[in-house]
């Protein structure tokens, strides 16, 4: 898989995970334990989104 389909893939789930969790805190049924699941693996695919996205230096 090439570095622009990677990046764009975790675009998509990053995407995908912020109507998850809209979603999830829009109904109060909604387990606060999963709603901080959602959360952190949002955080994971933005920091390695982020991650690939700076130039490495040497």
């Amino acid at each position: 898989m090439s570095l622009t389909s990677h990046l764009a893939e975790l675009q998509r789930k990053h995407g995908d995970l912020d109507r998850q969790l809209d979603e999830a805190m829009a109904h109060p049924s909604v387990d606060d334990l999963e709603i901080a699941r959602l959360k952190r693996r949002k955080l994971a695919i933005k920091d390695e989104i982020e991650r690939l996205q700076v130039p490495t230096q040497h």
